[in-house]
């Protein structure tokens, strides 16, 4: 359906409308949360959340997570799906690498792909972590959630992807997160 164009219409008018809701000052947060999304940074904290683990099968997760960034890139190659045009850009960091850098094609987001991975991992672990008070825990989940429904929020609003973008991204996050949940 993305690559037949099919969504665009959508496209067009969900990022319209979340750029009409959401004010301009918002912008410089949502771009920092944004850097917060880069793969160095997930992937720093992601090699940090398995060196805790120290199981053997845990070594599968992480290349789980390098092999969804394998299927990411191919998507933005083979699919074509140029992400929005300039004019929608809201972005207060343009520094190496992040706009400097990058495939013609948007979809599927790999912000999305990241942070939902990552998300739905460390869910599984702070869950799974019984000496930590309930209280604790509670406010970590409500700490992932709101990380994870900003940064999805921000792709759109700072004119970086389309919304099927983000869903793609996070479809594609959840299924390797959840692969990736036998071996942990």
């Amino acid at each position: 359906m993305v690559r037949a164009n099919m969504l665009t219409a959508f496209d067009f008018d969900a990022t319209v409308r979340l750029q009409d809701d959401i004010p301009l000052r918002f912008d410089s947060f949502f771009s920092t949360i944004s850097i917060l999304g880069r793969f160095e940074y997930t992937f720093g904290a992601f090699v940090f959340a398995l060196l805790f683990r120290r199981r053997i099968l845990g070594i599968i997760p992480f290349f789980l997570f390098g092999f969804a960034h394998v299927i990411e890139l191919i998507g933005k190659t083979i699919l074509e799906h140029p992400g929005p045009p300039r004019m929608f850009l809201r972005s207060q960091f343009g520094d190496f690498p992040g706009l400097y850098v990058f495939t013609n094609g948007s979809y599927p987001s790999g912000h999305s792909l990241r942070i939902v991975f990552l998300s739905i991992v460390f869910t599984y672990f702070i869950f799974n972590f019984k000496r930590l008070p309930k209280h604790i825990r509670f406010a970590l989940f409500a700490l992932i959630f709101a990380v994870f429904f900003i940064m999805l929020i921000s792709r759109v609003s700072l004119g970086e992807h389309w919304t099927t973008d983000v869903i793609g991204g996070s479809l594609l996050g959840a299924s390797f997160a959840f692969l990736a949940l036998i071996f942990l």
